[in-house]
């Protein structure tokens, strides 16, 4: 670590590092209650964040009534202040202790794609449990990740540290070279391509039936990297305190050769497993932050 880190410009984030390691330690059942009440808390007061959802959902769900959309609104901020609880859960917990937490489906599925030594690229979506998701798969399918750079220092030191206890190889998204070559050597590497990044390296392609930037690096990683491609879903249950961990490809040929046909796959697969769980998709980002030529933000 840096010396750097231990300025006092950082001790704020050092001190929300703290939080969350006492969160760590916290039983599973008092994480879920706290994490609940933080989204009810979190709905209240992010007012930026509650517009954003509001407005994903309103697009997204038009067949739900007012009183439904505004439902589901709440809904998802309690995923996502239990999803704060299972972040610092899976930063620090021991991997083997998860195993009881969670259930598989369509595992022949990857067990197939790795057949004859080729790499897998595991497609999912960003959904409020993804890291703790992440460490339930690795169990199953020894894998490598690639993730974002946290703009904050000390976050960015701990998040990584983390996940290096977890995972062989963590790439950070623009080190294609490193990501290819685990693909060519074999590896299951997870990537989650359902993000606005902008226009650059990017296709519109609808998602929820509304034009959505999607990265087409996936299909650039799966020619180059000679992988096949496995959609990889989650979700939690907290009546039966329980994780579910899907394994599926898609029926159509993919990779296809066409950046707009193999983003709108991705699209379809993750749309249908959101479906299946809504209140657990991180809304809370802008889904729909960049728009076609001269489309004004529905933000």
């Amino acid at each position: 670590m840096s010396t750097s880190l231990l300025h006092p410009r950082h001790w704020a984030s050092w001190f929300a590092v703290l939080i969350l390691r006492i969160i760590a330690l916290l039983p599973f059942k008092v994480k879920m209650l706290a994490g609940t009440a933080f989204g009810k808390i979190g709905y209240r007061f992010f007012k930026r964040r509650r517009h954003i959802t509001a407005t994903n959902i309103a697009l997204c769900f038009p067949e739900k009534s007012k009183a439904e959309q505004e439902q589901l609104v709440k809904d998802i901020f309690v995923a996502n202040g239990i999803g704060f609880f299972e972040i610092a859960w899976a930063w620090w917990a021991k991997p083997e202790s998860l195993r009881k937490r969670f259930s598989v489906e369509g595992l022949k599925v990857l067990q197939a794609a790795t057949t004859n030594n080729q790499g897998v690229l595991l497609i999912g979506g960003h959904y409020t449990h993804l890291d703790l998701a992440g460490m339930m798969v690795n169990l199953v399918a020894d894998m490598d990740v690639i993730y974002r750079k946290n703009n904050d220092p000390v976050f960015e030191y701990v998040i990584t540290e983390g996940r290096k206890r977890v995972f062989k190889n963590v790439f950070e998204r623009s080190d294609m070279r490193a990501i290819i070559r685990s693909l060519r050597e074999g590896r299951v590497v997870w990537f989650s391509p359902d993000q606005d990044h902008g226009i650059k390296n990017s296709v519109f392609a609808p998602f929820f039936g509304i034009p959505a930037t999607t990265v087409t690096s996936a299909s650039k990683l799966m020619r180059l990297g000679k992988a096949k491609p496995v959609f990889v879903a989650h979700k939690r249950d907290l009546e039966t305190n329980q994780y579910k961990i899907t394994f599926a490809i898609p029926e159509a040929e993919f990779p296809s050769g066409d950046d707009v046909q193999d983003a709108t796959i991705i699209n379809q697969m993750i749309e249908s497993a959101i479906r299946e769980q809504p209140d657990q998709y991180m809304w809370v980002h802008r889904r729909f932050k960049t728009r076609p030529p001269g489309e004004p933000s529905v933000y």
